[in-house]
């Protein structure tokens, strides 16, 4: 049985707007789905109705082999929840709030141990109101923690973290993976998705545009070479079957094979006396894939509301 199941997912506001627009993927047990978007693509939207917060317009979404709205007592107990933003009261110390939702668990984790798992043993004492934003995010995740989930749900998690916060969380989520809990991620860090995702969805304006592992995400797209536009583009034939584009400031070259292309702009370089400044190969990577994808949708958007 998959850990989550949507299929044709719809999700529109009474105002009209289309949040999502008839998107389906499918988390696995014991793995990592991250969903990438740009602001309002719609995962938060996602989200929302995966954890059984707000009802699909249309479509169906399975947690656990259930439906997270009209089944939600046999799915609560296995669901870990971090919102973007938590609601945990200001005026409860950190032991205290964990104390708190420990009592709605069936089978909690000593809250000692949730506490420690996200380096706040030194801040049992400290109202929650105190707390920096970092801190209240891996409190969100101890509480998410204490019921020993199947599933955890996490809608941007490292949000305010500092850079060895953030790896830590990392290295947690991990390890919970490793124990065989599911995981949906929704992260505007690239960099994480890429270190913990097993498989992604690119999610823009509700639909999703790019889904599969990481490495089928980025065999799509192009390894890019640039330099300034002042040392000009090489004559033709040297990087004949190459999409070469020159801006006011920038000649790029977009390729499928990095290093024979960049040798023939080295060699024609070196052959002519031309000096490249700002010369940069970048390969083909999750950050290139996202933004190709973003520029792509927005352009084919802005072509369909001319024919409107």
């Amino acid at each position: 049985m998959n850990a989550v199941e949507v299929r044709e997912l719809t999700r529109t506001y009474r105002s009209g707007a289309e949040a999502v627009r008839g998107i389906s993927f499918t988390v696995r047990p014991g793995g990592v789905f991250g969903l990438l978007g740009t602001n309002g693509a719609g995962k938060t939207s996602t989200m929302d109705v995966v954890a059984g917060l707000a009802s699909p317009t249309t479509g169906t979404v399975r947690v656990l082999g259930h439906d997270p709205i009209r089944e939600r007592r046999a799915v609560r107990h296995r669901t870990g929840v971090v919102l973007q933003s938590g609601g945990l009261p200001g005026e409860l110390t950190v032991a205290e709030a964990v104390r708190m939702w420990s009592g709605t668990m069936r089978r909690p984790r000593p809250a000692t141990e949730a506490i420690e798992s996200v380096d706040l043993g030194a801040r049992l004492n400290v109202p929650i109101k105190s707390l920096s934003g970092g801190e209240r995010r891996r409190l969100d995740l101890a509480v998410a923690l204490l019921g020993r989930p199947d599933l955890l749900l996490l809608d941007e998690p490292t949000t305010g973290l500092d850079a060895e916060s953030r790896r830590q969380v990392w290295t947690l989520i991990r390890a919970l993976v490793d124990d065989g809990t599911a995981v949906l991620l929704t992260t505007h860090h690239l960099e994480e998705a890429e270190e913990l995702s097993d498989s992604l969805a690119i999610l823009h304006r509700g639909r999703i545009v790019a889904e599969g592992t990481l490495d089928e995400v980025v065999a799509t797209h192009r390894a890019e070479i640039r330099w300034g536009a002042a040392a000009g583009r090489p004559p033709a034939g040297v990087l004949d079957g190459e999409a070469v584009e020159v801006s006011s400031r920038h000649v790029v070259v977009r390729t499928g094979t990095l290093q024979r292309t960049l040798v023939r702009v080295l060699c024609w370089a070196e052959d002519t006396g031309v000096v490249l400044p700002e010369l940069r190969a970048t390969p083909a990577s999750l950050e290139t894939a996202f933004l190709a994808l973003a520029r792509g949708e927005e352009s084919a958007d802005r072509e369909l509301e001319g024919v409107r």
